[in-house]
This record gives structure tokens, sequence and C-alpha cells, in this order.
């Protein structure tokens, strides 16, 4: 079996040390992960200098290329990222629109680095959006060239209008963390699926 790597995208406004509810789901996805033969790391995207850009590398100091770095020898991408009015964060559409940059790289058999790399999404808030925001996404992600397994999101959202969030609610075993498990296993089966039978040449 092949080796699967994951990098999971917290695209939270807070940098850190603050504490973070779509680091959390993201962590709770990675773990779930693991135990399919997936390893990884989390990047907190805000934590580095990422410039506005659609481009693989915006100059003046631009940190993009050292996290698509990762992202390329990842087989798995995970984007964890919190509603916000009802939309994903601005930091998560930002890095969704780095990756637009993928559209003109391919392989010497003509296809995109990002075919065969498998999307998931973790979304977290206290009010409605999370099949919008997972839905704009995984559309996006699939876009630029990336597939997603049956049950690609897993999400939690508070009562609307509340103040509770995710990190604070405290385990949710049979419903978020069902869903995270589903994820985990079926992202994990088809990014091994496509690591040993990729897509076939353009």
């Amino acid at each position: 079996m092949s080796t699967v790597r994951a990098l999971v995208l917290n695209c939270t406004l807070k940098p850190s040390p603050a504490e973070s509810s779509a680091d959390l789901l993201g962590r709770e996805l990675l773990a779930a992960l693991a135990d399919h033969d997936v390893d990884g790391e989390v990047v907190r995207v805000v934590d580095h200098h990422v410039r506005f850009g659609v481009s693989l590398d915006e100059g003046d100091g631009d940190e993009w290329p050292a996290i698509r770095e990762k992202l390329i020898a990842a087989q798995i991408l995970v984007i964890a990222t919190p509603i916000w009015l009802g939309q994903p964060s601005s930091v998560c559409k930002m890095v969704l629109e780095r990756l637009d940059a993928e559209l003109a790289e391919t392989d010497g058999q003509g296809r995109l680095l990002t075919f065969g790399k498998v999307a998931a999404v973790a979304v977290v808030g206290n009010e409605d959006g999370a099949h919008h925001v997972s839905a704009e996404v995984l559309q996006a992600l699939n876009d630029v060239g990336f597939s997603a397994a049956a049950t690609a999101s897993t999400y939690w959202v508070g009562e609307a209008m509340g103040s509770v969030d995710y990190r604070d609610a405290g385990p949710k075993p049979d419903t978020t963390g069902s869903t995270t498990r589903t994820v985990a296993a079926n992202a994990a089966h088809l990014a091994h699926l496509l690591a040993d039978k990729p897509y076939p040449p353009s």
C-alpha cells in the first residue's frame, strides 16, 4: 500500500496561539486519517505571510510557495474553515484563489499536478451555512483538479445567534465525530487507490 500524506490548511482568522475551532476539527480529522495509514500536519495559514493573488509566487516575501510545497507532497488536502456571514472565511477564499494557479501546472503526460489528490472539508460555525460552505469549497477544489470521495465534508454548527464554539461544545462522537471518521476512511481509501492507479494521461 502506498504511503499517503495529508495537509490540513486551517483557514481560521485567528493567529496562533489563539484557540481555533477550525483547528480542532481539522486535527480531529487528521487523527482519524491516521487510523488509515495517513500521516500529515496542520498549517494555520494566517500565521504565514500569504499574499493575495492567483500565481504560484506573488513575490515580496510571499510564503505561499512553502505551503504549496507541502500541498504538492501530500495526497489529501483538508480545508478547515469557519463560517462567517454564511460564507467560507476570507483566508479560505484566498487559499482557493492561490490554487487557481494549479490550472497551468501539469506533469509530463499533461495531467494537472493536483490530479490524484483528494479533497476534504471541515467546517465550524455558530450559524447556518455548513452545506453552502462545503459546496463552495469542494466545487472550487474540484475545478482545480482535486477529487472528492463519498462524504467529503464534516461540520459542526451551533445554535443560530448562539455564542458556543465547537471547541467549547464538548465531544460529539455520534454526530460530527461519526461523520469525521467516515470522511477520513473514504478520503484515505480514495487516496490510496489513486496513488496506486493514477488518472489516465490527458
